[in-house]
């Protein structure tokens, strides 16, 4: 088990579709990873970061509410471990009670703690030796978020009013 001190913290740098599910990209200025997720998480995701507000409560704000209720709160989520090119993570609990501090670790999924943490504002980490063997995907997030050329008028004579 890693120790606090492995963990690096991270932020969420933005998602990107694919053909089979979404990029998350995780990271800071000097390096970003991305973790796939489904459409569905992703969508969980972006309705929480555009704050959207929902009729009922869909199962990432289920789970928020089944915590709140318990008296539990998420004190952060840690993506511990890469295998076969699966991410793995953790989301740590701290319940408190009038018999006192229960602290709780509960296996995840990290498309599900990412959307977790996000939606109760908890932070995300990642341990040292995932950081250091997780593919460096700044290039490819950089170019998938730089704007099209042809947006930006250098594709002149193509376009709905070319030949005018």
């Amino acid at each position: 088990m890693a120790s606090p001190a492995d963990e690096l913290p991270v932020a969420l740098r933005g998602l990107i579709p694919t053909p089979s599910g979404v990029g998350v990209f995780l990271g800071h200025a000097e390096k970003v990873i991305a973790i796939f997720v489904d459409h569905s998480v992703a969508a969980a995701i972006t309705m929480t970061l555009q704050k959207v507000e929902k009729p009922r409560p869909l199962t990432h704000d289920l789970i928020g509410n089944i915590l709140a209720g318990l008296g539990a709160k998420v004190r952060k989520v840690v993506i511990n471990d890469l295998k076969d090119d699966t991410f793995y993570a953790r989301i740590h609990l701290l319940q408190e009670n009038e018999l006192g501090k229960n602290f709780i670790e509960i296996d995840a999924r990290p498309s599900d703690s990412i959307a977790i943490a996000l939606q109760l504002q908890a932070p995300v980490y990642v341990v040292r030796k995932v950081w250091d063997a997780a593919t460096d995907m700044s290039e490819v997030f950089d170019q998938a978020q730089a704007p099209d050329d042809d947006t930006e008028g250098e594709g002149e004579g193509e376009g709905p009013e070319a030949g005018a």
